[in-house]
């Protein structure tokens, strides 16, 4: 662990120590990350108070998006079984909520701040990347996120996002942002619309974002398309049409596959007169409802996987593609180097042959100037003009090194897919340009043979873990009926048990670790997990 950021290992410790209650079988995937961290330190891939482990959610996550009244709200507190989020016709909530267990009875409604200082949670210091998109603006993280919390069973073991009504055409580029943001890690993305708006194109720049900009994803499967508030169709009993249009604008986003959801809210749903049409809307909004709940219930398994699959994706980027850029970069900064140095030696030696035809030191083709006799008469004077020349030459050298590495930048910058690609080749780069490594280096600094074995072992486990998860539910063989069975639980290694040295500061605050729990594992309601604890040896 040395050289390891005290913040980071503290934050790894802490995660282990959740995982091996919660989900025992990510606690080896934990580790795997940690190794990942050690190859992309070395290689300056990543700085040191960084880690691939806290840059990805490690509680299932359900996010809910829609436009505006779509009945996002009702439906978080249907599923919940309590009241907890405001509803209306119109906007009443302009920021995105993080929904999380709690053992506390009463739901608390905590400021944006409780997100950006805690790596448990999906918006960790997302405040530095609301300051990329416009300046100071991640010190107003509060105007946009807020953490609740709720005691419903059913948010053990997950987190669900919130969103304020979508609007792409008046959404701000920071909304915009934090949506694509939270898209990104969910392992679930529940897009409600709303059927009383039965014309699409009203909000055709919403269905831009929502739909157009994710079909193209590798995981566009976890998207789920909800009509809501169907039963407003009853009247004229035409839900079909009502859906057949909203399929169609999907269709022309691109969104030829894939299954639309059609649900209502039936406590405060229109009364349907005719007993045979209500029995039908109602028998549809259970099933489909059935099958969003069951998606719900399935993100636990899917996050394992979306985890595992981020490691092996991770490790392949920096083999595959970030090591082969940096050879290229560093190739780069060699040639512009080497074109740089022969280039203000041939200005200098020009400009010194110049000074000498001027100053009538040459012969012909014989140096004839007054005082090189004098020179190359004393072995002393002849060790100083070499020491001064091979000083001239480090010299050249070194502004040459420079001088390419700076264009090497601007060209990485032009040429850089993202901030965060930039982010990463640039700090690599520097790490090679440092002044005691040479520009003829064969490999990038950290990187070689036994790197790249380090680098395949870990993609060859996670992919062994991805079939360590299939085992729960599968079993080609025939063989055996364990499937299903959680693992046992992984016993910590010498390495990551020993618990950081850090200062440890005990504050009044109004929730604890324990009661804002994602996992919900640390519920003193729970039968016999005192009686357990306490029969546990102390560690």
């Amino acid at each position: 662990m040395f050289g390891i950021d005290k913040d980071v290992a503290e934050r790894l410790h802490n995660l282990e120590s959740h995982l091996r209650e919660e989900s025992p079988l990510l606690v080896k995937v934990v580790r795997k990350y940690r190794q990942l961290d050690r190859i992309a330190w070395r290689t300056g891939l990543l700085a040191r108070n960084q880690s691939y482990a806290a840059m990805i959610p490690w509680w299932p996550l359900i996010s809910v998006l829609g436009t505006f009244s779509a009945g996002k709200s009702s439906f978080i507190n249907q599923y919940l079984g309590q009241e907890l989020q405001a509803t209306g016709n119109q906007a009443v909530d302009d920021k995105f909520t993080v929904i999380c267990y709690s053992r506390d009875p009463d739901s608390r409604v905590l400021p944006g701040v409780a997100l950006d200082a805690d790596p448990r949670f999906p918006f960790y210091q997302f405040s530095e990347e609301l300051d990329k998109v416009v300046e100071g603006e991640g010190e107003r993280v509060d105007a946009y996120l807020q953490l609740k919390t709720c005691n419903s069973d059913r948010l053990r073991g997950k987190i669900i996002i919130d969103s304020p009504g979508f609007d792409a055409d008046s959404q701000p580029t920071a909304t915009l942002r934090i949506t694509d943001h939270i898209i990104d890690l969910s392992d679930l993305v529940l897009v409600f619309f709303d059927a009383r708006h039965p014309e699409p194109g009203a909000v055709q720049d919403t269905l831009t974002h929502l739909v157009g900009n994710t079909i193209k994803r590798h995981d566009s499967s976890k998207f789920l398309y909800i009509l809501n508030q169907i039963d407003t169709t009853s009247r004229e009993d035409n839900p079909e049409d009502v859906v057949g249009a909203w399929q169609r604008a999907l269709v022309q986003e691109g969104l030829t596959a894939g299954k639309f959801y059609n649900i209502y809210n039936q406590a405060v749903a229109n009364p349907i007169e005719d007993p045979a049409l209500r029995e039908r809307y109602e028998r549809k909004c259970r099933e489909d409802l059935d099958e969003i709940h069951t998606r719900m219930e399935q993100v636990q398994d899917e996050r394992a996987y979306r985890i595992t699959d981020t490691l092996e994706k991770t490790a392949r980027l920096i083999d595959e593609v970030r090591i082969p850029q940096l050879q290229q970069l560093c190739a780069r900064w060699l040639r512009g180097t080497l074109w740089r140095d022969v280039l203000i030696w041939v200005l200098l030696l020009g400009g010194l042959l110049g000074l000498s035809i001027q100053a009538g030191y040459w012969d012909g083709l014989r140096f004839t100037a007054p005082w090189l006799e004098a020179i190359t008469g004393s072995p002393r004077r002849l060790a100083a003009i070499g020491i001064a020349v091979f000083i001239a030459i480090l010299l050249v050298h070194s502004l040459s090194r420079r001088w390419a590495a700076r264009s090497t930048l601007r060209y990485l910058r032009k040429t850089a897919a993202s901030e965060e690609e930039y982010d990463s080749l640039s700090r690599a780069f520097g790490k090679n340009t440092r002044w005691w490594h040479s520009v003829f280096r064969p490999n990038p600094v950290g990187w070689g043979r036994r790197t790249h074995r380090r680098l395949h072992a870990i993609i060859a486990a996670a992919d062994e873990h991805i079939q360590s998860l299939n085992d729960r539910f599968t079993s080609p063989s025939g063989k055996g009926d364990g499937a299903g069975t959680e693992p046992a639980a992984v016993e910590p290694e010498a390495e990551t048990a020993a618990r950081p040295e850090v200062e440890t500061v005990v504050e009044d605050t109004p929730l604890t670790e324990a009661e804002i729990s994602p996992a919900g594992v640390s519920d003193p309601h729970d039968s016999g997990s005192h009686e357990e604890a306490e029969r546990k040896p102390n560690a």
